[in-house]
């Protein structure tokens, strides 16, 4: 390393001494079973997003080997220069069909969706009103849009109207929100966001990525949960965590999906999924639609879990989704406890700033419809076992 670059061993170390420096692992196994194997370590896995254990699924992983086959691997280039594929066309279409919306645009990654969206809805002279705790991507995108960045309460839809009203000499206004709030397990108050869109006239985009597949009769998310998708201008999912495979859609009539298309950067300028992901997407998506007992298991499994940890005093940061966090507070009491569960057989990993608010570390519980009973009586009791020893009872 060059001199020039010196001045980040301070700054790692200045990570270490606040218990924020991160290690690369190593996973040496598919996610299988409920279990993971990492740095040579076999660990019964509560940090996946593979909420419906769809990851390693024989029938995502034939799709793959028959169209890679038929289509090769790399696509050549974006889809607007290139051409999209005929199997990214078909998901499109069968994705726009499920989320019952006009059309569907294909993206490389959710984080990419997120961020295009944003940036294609608003700019300069404009004001996009996000939630506190929404994903880093939304942030992202409100950031690189150029409007006026408005930031209300978590979920304090009163807030957010102060906030509406404050802003209404503003050009465009959007509404973003998560719709399931990947560290908090909460679910936005979609009901009350579309109400006061409809009454300031601004727009209502909903990342659904921890939803969708899980959440709502049919699995569609938070926003058919709630019965507002009719309400909701444009839905942003991804498809790399209930549905098993990778890549980022968003969903809306064709004439918005017509200007993102034209207008977002993520999109033009990033070279198309290889198609053969769509084929294992496409095979997600029929099984997520057939298989409801599937989704059940991860809510119904969730739902004890919390009641359990709650029974024990531990604070879930009113999570009523299959992410559970328990909340810690403490950078390096968090990851004690992470490492005290993981010599205990289990990995739940611990998160801390940036990717929650500072003095609320915690550590973040991930179920999936893979994880056997036993495997969650064993985490229960586990769990008990640790509430009574002194440096990790809850506080």
């Amino acid at each position: 390393m060059t001199k020039r670059l010196n001045w980040i061993t301070d700054e790692l170390d200045a990570l270490s001494g606040q218990g924020l420096l991160r290690e690369l692992q190593t996973r040496e196994s598919p996610p299988v079973g409920g279990m993971v194997q990492l740095d040579g370590v076999a660990l019964v896995n509560f940090g996946s997003n593979d909420y419906l254990g769809l990851a390693a699924d024989e029938r995502l992983i034939d799709a793959v080997k028959h169209f890679s086959g038929q289509c090769g691997w790399g696509a050549g280039g974006s889809s607007l220069v290139n051409g999209r594929g005929t199997l990214h066309r078909r998901l499109e279409k069968e994705i726009a069909q499920f989320k019952k919306t006009e059309a569907a645009l294909l993206f490389p990654t959710g984080f990419a969706a997120n961020v295009g969206a944003v940036t294609s809805l608003v700019g300069r002279g404009d004001a996009v009103f996000s939630d506190e705790l929404n994903h880093a991507s939304l942030i992202d995108g409100c950031r690189l849009s150029g409007a006026s960045i408005h930031v209300y309460r978590h979920r304090d839809t009163s807030h957010l109207a102060e906030l509406l009203q404050a802003a209404s000499g503003a050009g465009r206004r959007l509404i973003v929100t998560d719709s399931v709030f990947s560290m908090n397990g909460d679910v936005a108050p979609l009901d009350a966001l579309a109400e006061l869109a409809e009454q300031y006239e601004a727009m209502l985009l909903v990342d659904e990525a921890h939803a969708c597949g899980v959440l709502g009769h049919c699995g569609r998310g938070a926003c058919e949960q709630l019965a507002v998708e009719s309400r909701v201008d444009l839905q942003v999912g991804t498809l790399s965590k209930a549905f098993g495979s990778l890549g980022g859609y968003i969903t809306g009539s064709n004439e918005l999906i017509q200007w993102i298309c034209n207008r977002a950067r993520t999109y033009m300028f990033s070279t198309a999924q290889p198609e053969a992901i769509s084929a294992a997407s496409l095979a997600a998506l029929e099984i997520v639609q057939a298989d409801a007992p599937r989704r059940l298991r991860v809510v119904e499994s969730a739902s004890r879990l919390r009641q359990i940890l709650n029974g024990l005093g531990f604070n879930t940061a009113g999570s009523s989704t299959q992410i559970i966090p328990l909340i810690v507070g403490d950078n390096d009491r968090a990851v004690a406890m992470s490492r005290e569960l993981r010599n205990r057989g289990f990995y739940v990993p611990a998160i801390r700033p940036p990717a929650v608010p500072n003095h609320l570390a915690r550590l973040r519980i991930s179920l999936s419809s893979q994880h056997t009973e036993d495997q969650l009586q064993r985490f229960r009791d586990c769990l008990t076992a640790m509430s009574a020893v002194k440096d990790f009872s809850p506080r």
